[in-house]
């Protein structure tokens, strides 16, 4: 049986859409995803999901079930079109495909035990090509480093999707230990769990990108890193346990967790770490820029909802803002597409606005924020438009999903 608090607590209470980005409830609740103040704060025990609360001010979606039928299942939507609604310059490393390559050969050589569908999904993953977009002023270099951590990303994300609980907290304990023994593999054991004797092959691949970074790196951009990677295994932990149990959560706890799950907050800090510059705590902690970082997460992630539904609703996958409007909301699957892109479109808005209310520091900490925030762009509008390159949520489709923003439903598998 799911806990009551991962359901809906008013299906029917009327909010529209502009009142879930504007109210200055929810503008505040944009800030709580820090690992200090809302659900975070009253999740004492990651290995207890039902410890999370939810903040009672985050205002509820409109039920609106829009004009399809619900006689019958749907066997397809049409995709929001957010591109047109992103007036970001989309540029692209000039050694971007040449870093991709041998990013992907990387990755490619280095994990023996992939399966052939596998090693295919991951040429046609393209996440070198989503650095390059994303990084795009950076040395050729640092994109290498970069383009490893992207790639290694989703192969995080790939491999812990089908895990148990006490898996994944394996794979965190060993991807965290290389990160913070980064010489060498040094074993530990606490709260009666022991790390093998032999390091896993997540803990290698980490160990060796983490080792080209940190020369470069700033203190605060490493400490930024290692502490929101954290952040994302404790998420992906609370994942596993409400997918061991088959428990899908309300609207305002999916966003906390989602915002986690997405691994956007470290590739935050690799945004310093590309410009060559170490962001004060001072500025870090300013409410602007957490907004600006919030805003960016909360587009990648939520557009993402959109992009990856199909393949996700076909092998059944809950962990997606559609599915619980869906589920809890009253929508139909077109409703809740429509009402997730006009999210995405009114956090570009929100985005924009608190662009052009940054404080004021001073020339030289100024220089370093507005490279900072114009890095944020670059994944506003990196994302949407590698999400139809890339063959992760559209196969071979993706171009004719992006002009026609059609989707035909995939059978289950």
């Amino acid at each position: 049986m799911c806990p009551r608090l991962f359901r809906s607590r008013s299906p029917h209470r009327k909010n529209n859409v502009e009142s879930l980005i504007h109210k200055s409830s929810f503008r505040r609740s944009l800030l709580k995803g820090d690992g200090k103040s809302g659900w975070w704060s009253v999740f004492p025990c990651r290995h207890n999901f039902c410890c999370i609360m939810t903040t009672s001010a985050f205002p509820e979606p409109t039920a609106n079930c829009g004009s399809e039928s619900t006689s019958h299942a749907p066997t397809s939507f049409i995709v929001p079109d957010l591109v047109s609604h992103c007036s970001y310059p989309l540029v692209y490393h000039p050694e971007g495909d040449s870093v991709a390559q041998q990013s992907v050969d990387w990755l490619d050589t280095s994990c023996p035990d992939l399966s052939a569908k596998q090693r295919r999904a991951l040429h046609g993953l393209k996440a070198g090509e989503l650095t390059a977009y994303c990084y795009h002023t950076t040395s050729p270099e640092r994109l290498r480093v970069i383009s490893d951590f992207m790639n290694y990303l989703f192969h995080l994300d790939n491999i812990s999707d089908g895990m148990m609980t006490r898996d994944t907290e394996v794979l965190s304990d060993s991807v965290m230990n290389a990160l913070w023994f980064s010489n060498f593999y040094r074993p530990t054991s606490s709260c009666g769990k022991k790390q093998p004797a032999e390091e896993l092959n997540a803990g290698k691949l980490a160990r060796d990108f983490w080792a080209r970074c940190i020369p470069d790196a700033g203190p605060g951009t490493q400490a930024r890193f290692k502490e929101t990677l954290e952040l994302f295994f404790e998420a992906v932990n609370v994942q596993a346990q409400m997918r061991d149990t088959d428990c899908v959560a309300d609207l305002e706890s999916y966003i906390s967790l989602r915002r986690d799950t997405s691994g956007c907050k470290p590739c935050w800090a690799l945004i310093e770490y590309a410009l060559d510059i170490d962001l004060p705590d001072f500025v870090v902690e300013d409410p602007i820029i957490m907004a600006l970082n919030q805003s960016t997460n909360d587009l990648v992630t939520w557009s993402n909802d959109i992009f990856s539904y199909n393949v996700e609703q076909s092998r059944g996958d809950t962990h997606n803002m559609i599915v619980i409007l869906m589920k809890y909301h009253g929508h139909t699957l077109q409703s809740a597409v429509d009402y997730v892109g006009e999210l995405c479109r009114l956090t570009i808005d929100a985005f924009q606005r608190d662009r052009e209310s940054i404080p004021n520091w001073g020339p030289e900490i100024q220089a370093m924020v507005e490279k900072y925030i114009t890095g944020l762009e670059a994944w506003i509008v990196g994302s949407l438009h590698w999400s139809f390159m890339t063959e992760r949520y559209f196969g071979k489709a993706g171009a004719e999903v992006k002009k026609n923003r059609f989707v035909a439903l995939l059978p289950p598998v």
